[in-house]
């Protein structure tokens, strides 16, 4: 077939889950590069009776998104529109389009698919159409099922065709034909004759019922439409090929309203009275422990600082064709409530960031309750339930009695109340034998709770293998028969996501954990504070939420590699899949060498390490941190690669180096020899290396400014701290930081001997190397420590070991932790450090900003913008990511074309159309030198350079030297220094 089949074991492993409890090993992928092939490779599989899922964004919460079957993942490649007809308002999409793709694409045409889940910057259409996805959008638009109106739908036997509403005439026609079209739906009507009276006593008149097949769709009432069928049957029936979506006017205008109630419970009983009226277009509800969570983790902050008083919220949006009749339809509401604006349980808003602020908060519901902090892990299975809008807030006085009686901890509660769907994730024990009987028997329990109020065990996830069980519970034994014989007419050898929905898998069995799950223990150089300095807990924090499988980072940077390649095992979540599999706690894991395994290598050999999913990743993976870890434990005792030696030395060599940098530059020029020495090193060979400068930072300050160092403890000191970046390559930005910051009252002082953060040992898992580094560097810094000086960094990776890595990596020192709280930035020094009060000449100048993912994920970014802002400089951070070269990463051979792909999706165009009067800025180096070497034929600066102008009085122009900027070759000097130092580890 035309595509990529895996059935290697790194690609099982990674698929081995989704966002559920549950784990199944699959036997194989299949990335096909068309429908055609799609259709092909089931073809395939029916003929040798292998079972068949189709995947999208793998994010399904109750285990339809694992099985142990032919996965075939349609979003790499069949994920396009077809066709959009304005007018009639639809689109024909195949199943791997995510859906903020879909409706940037619709934009155009003031258009959009109407569901939105939480998901819906990485959730596929296909994926979406199996689920039956909601969103706090379906209050206005309604379900999944309500706007898709035909499906072509391939069957494991192979009939293919395009389904939807079908009269009694056609129907005649099609039973008439005959053959496996003729007899699906010959079977269908005879299910329809003989449950239709069930289904309309049985299936619960709510907004959101999810669970079950879509019977009701075959009703005479309803058309008998077969794609709404199949829409929620989760893979079981068919496999969707294309589908002709409605389309809905996207809301121009809107306005969003804030109630503060002394409890979520409280809350869910206004719900009816808010419903009254004008009808919002979102309704949705948290209440005061996700604040919490929220605030423990840092999410949101700004967000839930702004919410009313209260315990339990509120957030009711409204639309309109203009501003005020959007706040008009607000203020109905409040005042239909007996409240006005005043009131200090009451926020009203219509400024647009605001408004999506409050909803990202909102939608971090998962994310900011995975792994809450003080209780145990919290898991799905309970977490979509759905009542009938009028009797929420007794449901959810009579859950919490439930979790109370299970000795459950307090879980949050949250959801879209307007249609009375409550999400919660639930602190199960699913690690010990007790823990999973009372797993069984709570769900057991909740779901008799939710259908004596009427209502539906699933409202948005589906039933999967979570809930296919209890479905006998909430539809009676005779429903359940039909669910059976609908999946017999369309797949009667169950080949099809078999043991899900229908003949369900025990809702107790194929945990991703278990009773039987023993993984290893590991001795660690990292200290995984935050994992109970478990690595094994460290790699069981992904909980499949797949934001890292965001085709764009949108404002964001996780993940880079997945952007460029869209694969999952090159996703954050993949990594830590196959991590997980690593730490041999089954028996049936498809990785089975540990630390030695090759599958982990290869997935983790594109990771940037760019430590976007630090902060990006709603659950905190850092898997940088793990890279580096891995590595460590892979190679030791063993030779690694040389680009290991040649870039992960690179401060030695920057430091023998400028004993003659000018005859060093000499020789990286010299024909043939560089070509030889970029081999020998393990560096690409299109990449140019950046050439030493003929005096170090250090250097040119013993020479001009040592005499004016401040001591210890001396009033109004500044560290400032030569990066080896700065130091041996830019000399002139430790130049500029020093000017800046001496005119913001600092007294600069410059550690004279070598100091280091050891970054590029960490990033290449020389983890001892790199303790040894940094116990040096302590010692050199301790009398500033002691004395508690600021330290001001310029390379903002260099920053970010110390507030970060380097804590973990010596847990046990104090110093290290005193130095993190005392490491600053330069836009930190001067907003919230200096001794007088900065005042900047106006620069009046724009700018384009590459923000470092290091930067982005320890430090984050506000500070600098309000910083250049100040100095008048207007601005705009470039939606770009990772620029590609991090650090060694885009040296290494075999990278180049990753690195430059991910530098070619915003950045370097960005930077090509800049006008020439626009400032680059970028305060990495990696990223500097990945722009200098993009063929922009623009220079970028660091924010000292910039503000350098910014500071009154005459500019001193800076010594540049030769080789400054960018050089052209990484030399065989690279190469003798990488065999010099492999030869010195592998000596008697």
């Amino acid at each position: 077939m035309e595509g990529e089949v895996r059935f290697d074991a790194g690609s099982r492993g990674a698929y081995s889950t989704d966002a559920s409890n549950y784990r199944q090993i699959p036997l194989g992928v299949v990335v096909p590069r068309s429908i055609e092939a799609g259709a092909s490779a089931i073809e395939v599989c029916h003929r040798y009776g292998a079972p068949v899922l189709s995947r999208g964004g793998g994010t399904s919460l109750a285990g339809q998104g694992t099985n142990a079957a032919v996965v075939i993942d349609w979003t790499k490649y069949c994920h396009h529109l077809l066709a959009v007809d304005p007018g009639a308002r639809t689109c024909v999409v195949e199943p791997g389009m995510v859906l903020d793709d879909l409706n940037a694409e619709l934009a155009a045409h003031g258009l959009e698919f109407g569901p939105r889940p939480s998901t819906h910057s990485h959730c596929a259409l296909g994926g979406m159409i199996g689920n039956n996805s909601c969103g706090a959008t379906a209050q206005r638009t309604g379900k999944t099922v309500d706007n898709v109106r035909r499906l072509e739908v391939l069957t494991y036997d192979g009939l293919r065709c395009w389904v939807g509403p079908t009269g009694d005439d056609e129907m005649a026609r099609i039973i008439g034909e005959g053959g496996r079209r003729g007899q699906l739906y010959r079977d269908l009507r005879g299910i329809r004759d003989r449950y239709g009276d069930d289904v309309r006593h049985r299936f619960p008149d709510i907004p959101r019922r999810v669970s079950g097949y879509n019977i009701d769709a075959l009703l005479p009432e309803a058309g008998f439409d077969v794609a709404k069928l199949v829409v929620g049957s989760e893979g079981t029936l068919a496999t969707v090929l294309r589908a002709e979506l409605d389309l809905v006017p996207v809301v121009e205008h809107t306005a969003m309203l804030v109630l503060g109630f002394p409890d979520i419970a409280d809350a869910a009983d206004a719900v009816p009275g808010v419903l009254e009226g004008v009808a919002p277009v979102r309704l949705e509800a948290l209440d005061d422990r996700l604040v919490e969570f929220m605030r423990a983790k840092h999410l949101h902050l700004e967000s839930i600082d702004a919410l009313p008083a209260g315990r339990g919220w509120l957030i009711a949006q409204y639309g309109g064709e203009s501003p005020d009749e959007a706040l008009e339809a607000a203020y109905t509401t409040l005042r239909r409530l007996g409240r006005n604006d005043d009131d200090e349980h009451v926020r009203l808003t219509s400024a647009p960031v605001e408004q999506e602020q409050l909803l990202k908060a909102r939608e971090s519901g998962l994310g900011a309750t995975a792994r809450a902090p003080g209780i145990s892990d919290t898991w799905p299975g309970w977490e979509d339930s759905a009542v009938p809008p009028d009797r929420l807030g007794d449901y959810l006085r009579d859950l919490r009695r439930l979790f109370a009686e299970f000795d459950l901890d307090r879980p949050s509660l949250y959801g879209h109340f307007g249609q009375a769907c409550l999400h919660v994730r639930i602190p199960f024990r699913l690690d010990e034998a007790t823990g999973v009987a009372a797993y069984r028997d709570f769900l057991e329990r909740a779901a008799d709770l939710v259908a004596s109020y009427g209502g539906s065990l699933s409202g948005e996830h589906g039933d999967g293998q979570a809930r296919g069980e209890l479905l006998v519970r909430m539809f009676g034994s005779r429903i359940v028969q039909a669910f059976g014989e609908v999946k017999a007419a369309f797949d009667p050898d169950n080949r099809m996501n078999p043991g899900k929905v229908v003949a369900p898998f025990a809702l107790d069995g194929d945990l991703r954990l278990g009773a039987d799950w023993r993984p290893g223990s590991h001795r660690t150089q990292f200290g995984f504070p935050e994992d109970d300095h478990s690595f094994s807990r460290a790699a069981l924090r992904c909980v499949g939420v797949g934001q890292c499988r965001r085709p764009d980072p949108r404002g964001g940077v996780m993940c880079p590699s997945y952007q460029v390649t869209r694969e999952e095992e090159h996703s954050t979540r993949g990594r830590a899949r196959l991590l997980f599999e690593m730490l041999e706690g089954h028996e049936d894991s498809p990785v089975r060498d540990g630390w030695r395994s090759t599958e982990v290598r290869d997935a983790l050999d594109l990771c940037l390490a760019c430590k976007g999913c630090k902060s990006d990743c709603p659950v905190g993976v850092d898997m940088a941190t793990y890279k580096a870890e891995f590595l460590y434990q892979h190679y030791r005792g063993r030779v690694r690669p040389m680009a290991h030696y040649a870039l992960g030395w690179l401060p030695a060599l920057a430091k023998a180096a400028k004993v003659a940098p000018g005859m060093v530059n000499a020789l990286l020029n010299a024909p043939g020899i560089a070509a030889l020495g970029k081999r020998l090193a393990g560096v690409a060979p299109q990449r140019d290396a950046p050439a030493f400068a003929g005096e170090t930072f250090q250097q040119w300050w013993t020479r001009e400014r040592a005499h004016r160092q401040p001591g210890p403890g001396e009033a109004n000191a500044a560290v400032l701290w030569p990066d080896t970046f700065v130091n041996h390559f830019a000399p002139h930005i430790g130049k500029a930081a020093v000017r800046v910051l001496e005119s913001a009252g600092f007294r600069v002082a410059v550690p004279a001997g070598p100091v280091c953060c050891g970054l590029t040992w960490i990033s290449t898992g020389q983890l001892p190397v790199a303790k040894k580094v940094l116990r040096h560097t302590l010692d050199v810094l301790r009398p500033w420590i002691e004395a508690g000086t600021l330290v001001v960094g310029l390379e903002p990776s260099c920053t970010a070991v110390f507030r970060s890595d380097a804590a973990e990596l010596l847990p046990q020192n104090q110093d290290v932790h005193r130095l993190s709280k005392r490491f600053v930035t330069l836009a930190e020094a001067l907003l919230h450090h200096a001794p007088e009060e900065w005042h900047p000449s106006p620069l009046r100048r724009d700018a384009i900003a590459q923000k470092h993912c290091h930067h982005h994920a320890i430090m984050g970014f506000s500070t600098d913008t309000t910083v250049l802002h100040r100095a008048g400089v207007d601005v705009e951070v470039l939606d770009s990511g990772c620029c590609g070269l991090a650090g060694n990463f885009g040296f290494e051979r075999g990278h180049y074309d990753v690195s430059m792909a991910c530098a070619e999706r915003t950045l370097l165009p960005a930077v090509r159309e800049a006008a020439p009067e626009t400032l680059i800025l970028a305060d990495g180096f990696s990223c500097r030198t990945q722009i200098e070497q993009g063929n922009t034929g623009r220079v970028p600066l660091h924010l000292a350079e910039v503000l350098q102008d910014a500071v009154p009085g005459e500019r001193p122009e800076p010594t540049r030297f030769p080789g400054e900027r960018a050089g052209r070759t990484v030399t065989a000097a690279a190469g003798l220094v990488a065999a010099s130092l492999l030869w010195r580890r592998l000596r008697p």
